[in-house]
């Protein structure tokens, strides 16, 4: 019995379809098979035993030079903007800008000029006359802290320890023993053995109380000729009868020509210099 083309053609092409779908079945049997055998016989490794961990006896330290031993352009800016943002504060501790801005200011109280000069000119000229009385101080700070680290051969915790040298001779020199006693015995310290055994956290302040100390006197005694102004004028105007009439309009054009006739601002200015050794 002979089958028609079609029916033939369709014949043949389900042996086809079966033909292939076993040879699939077959060859995943196999990669199957194979899987299964890899597993069976590729068992999980040990785990290695865990090492212990090393500590540096120097402890954790952190390294801000850069390759040659230099610091960074980074980390100078990022000290620079430190420093000016605790320069006011650094200035008004360990420097002589409180003895000299509180001594103007107390000028000008006796002047009866309360804000005559203002507070940014005498904060500007207690600024400038710091700079001048500390130059020699500022120079030595440079030349054996902050060079050498910029050169590299400091780090940056050398590098303060030498800078803190020139700056605790300067201030010890103006620090009364009684006040660094005050603080050593308030912070339960010994006596210290010479001066480079101070430590800042004592001598910053006994060096402040003993600047305003120095600063009320000499204030006292640029008070005394004017309060004689004041009383010479109250006097006077009592005995006229005019007791209504403020004796400071009347006693403050005396001050400010007494003021002028001795040379005020160069006399106080020339004084406080000289409390200081002289000039820088």
């Amino acid at each position: 019995m002979s089958l028609s083309p079609p029916a033939a053609r369709e014949r043949a092409l389900r042996w086809v379809v079966l033909f292939a779908v076993a040879a699939a079945v077959l060859v995943l049997c196999m990669h199957l098979g194979g899987v299964s055998a890899h597993a069976a016989t590729v068992g999980p490794e040990d785990p290695e035993p865990p090492v212990a961990p090393t500590v540096d006896p120097a402890g954790v330290t952190i390294d801000i030079n850069g390759i040659n031993g230099s610091p960074s352009t980074s980390i100078l800016v990022l000290l620079g903007i430190t420093l000016l943002s605790v320069a006011p504060a650094l200035l008004l501790m360990m420097s002589s800008f409180t003895k000299i801005f509180v001594v103007l200011a107390m000028t000008r109280n006796a002047l009866s000029l309360p804000t005559i000069p203002p507070n940014p000119v005498l904060a500007g000229l207690a600024l400038f006359l710091s700079l001048f009385i500390m130059w020699p101080v500022l120079v030595d700070i440079n030349t054996l802290a902050v060079q050498p680290y910029i050169d590299g051969t400091l780090t940056f915790a050398q590098a303060i320890d030498v800078a803190q040298v020139p700056l605790r001779d300067w201030m010890l020199q103006y620090t009364r023993e009684a006040d660094l006693a005050l603080m050593t015995r308030v912070a339960g310290l010994p006596n210290p053995e010479d001066p480079q055994s101070v430590p800042m956290y004592t001598l910053i302040p006994a060096f402040m109380i003993s600047e305003l100390r120095a600063a009320f006197i000499i204030g006292f005694v640029i008070f005394v000729p004017f309060l004689v102004i004041d009383l010479v004028v109250a006097a006077a105007l009592m005995s006229m009868g005019m007791m209504m009439l403020p004796p400071v309009m009347i006693s403050l054009p005396f001050k400010i020509l007494l003021f002028i006739l001795v040379d005020g601002w160069g006399l106080i200015v020339r004084s406080l210099l000289e409390s200081y050794g002289g000039t820088g």
